[in-house]
């Protein structure tokens, strides 16, 4: 009986990358259509997110908060959940680094309150992902409509506690005051400047460097532990992962509780990092694109790095590209964004069988 197998790197490179092509392709035809080069307009794109330091620093900027969210998506899928609610995780998560940073920004240094904030964000995001994920264990409610609820929830409570109780005195905006700038994460470009490189001002901050330090984490834990182990005998088999004596209720409150901590860490980049302040809708849907970022990265650290670039280079060379060419309208960008999406997502099998089976012949052979 042949024992051939598809190489990895065509699963995980070859056919991500014909998928992504293809939605660049079909984007050029989005622009002809509209009357404008597409050569041209993926010269600016590319160029705004990649050309100049400061677009580097935007993209990267970027693609932290989709790190956190594609990691939160991530891991619920090895235990085969669809956890939608990053969003209202996000959010809260938020909630919990402004609050810690309103209260000890007086009182404590950076070196303190950091750790506090990133304990806090991961605290409060988990614990808005443990109802759902108890609904889901004990009561058999499906995870997606209960996560999908507490989005809004979040986004209601939010409204409330920042008109009601954490605006700042003297303004119309619900907006709290500016944290003193001991709870204020550095720039990389402050990080650097000492060293004598010039990386041009962006909001790139040491979030990125936490957001590299959860895929080292999320790798170790689903591969190289033994309840990682259960994460992903759940995931591919409930019934024999019960059979074998795991807890699949015990698993699911879990690893939801760590989907929603990753979720909740987009307020350190957020928050801390880049508005230092309290305010509404800071999450900007990076929520909901972590769940293209885990699709398209195959649920593994380094492919969500690299969607999570590729999603942020769009945001940034999307800006540029807007910028240049006034006839192509941020909505444009969005189609770009969504035909990645559709190809990398719901159309990802569209090459699969062709190409798996060319290789598995060739093994044959």
């Amino acid at each position: 009986m042949s024992q051939a197998k598809v190489p990895a790197w065509v699963s995980v490179g070859l056919i991500p990358l014909l998928n992504i092509l293809l939605a660049f392709f079909v984007s050029g035809l989005v622009f002809l259509a509209i009357g404008e080069d597409p050569i041209e307009a993926a010269g600016y794109l590319i160029y705004g997110a990649f050309g100049y330091d400061e677009g580097i620093g935007y993209t990267l900027y970027y693609a932290t908060n989709l790190i956190f969210t594609g990691l939160a998506v991530s891991i619920a899928f090895k235990a085969g959940l669809f956890n939608i609610g990053g969003e209202g995780q996000a959010y809260i998560g938020g909630l919990g680094v402004g609050l810690l940073c309103l209260w000890f920004d007086s009182s404590l240094p950076l070196i303190v309150i950091a750790p506090l904030a990133i304990i806090g964000g991961a605290l409060f995001g988990a614990a808005w992902a443990y109802i759902p994920a108890y609904l889901q264990a004990r009561r058999g409610s499906h995870i997606v409509i209960t996560t999908i609820m507490f989005n809004f929830i979040a986004s209601s409570l939010m409204v409330y506690l920042m008109v009601n109780w954490l605006k700042a005195e003297g303004v119309m905006s619900p907006i709290s005051r500016t944290f003193e700038e001991s709870a204020w994460l550095p720039y990389m470009h402050d990080l650097f400047s000492p060293f004598g490189l010039d990386i041009g001002d962006s909001p790139l901050n040491m979030a990125f460097i936490l957001a590299l330090l959860c895929c080292v984490l999320y790798w170790g834990l689903v591969w190289h532990t033994r309840w990682g182990y259960q994460l992903r005998t759940v995931g591919t088999n409930p019934t024999a992962a019960q059979y074998a004596g795991i807890d699949n209720a015990k698993v699911t409150i879990w690893v939801m509780l760590i989907s929603g901590g990753f979720a909740g860490l987009v307020g350190v980049n957020e928050i801390m990092g880049v508005n230092h302040n309290l305010l509404l809708n800071f999450t900007a849907g990076y929520g909901f694109a972590g769940i293209a970022v885990a699709l398209m990265g195959r649920n593994h650290p380094v492919g969500i790095i690299l969607a999570a670039m590729l999603f942020g280079a769009l945001y940034q060379g999307g800006a540029e590209l807007a910028f240049e060419i006034p006839t192509i309208t941020p909505e444009i960008v969005v189609v770009i964004q969504g035909l990645v999406i559709l190809f990398s997502g719901a159309l990802e099998n569209m090459f699969k069988g062709r190409i798996e089976g060319f290789f598995l012949r060739r093994a044959a052979a």
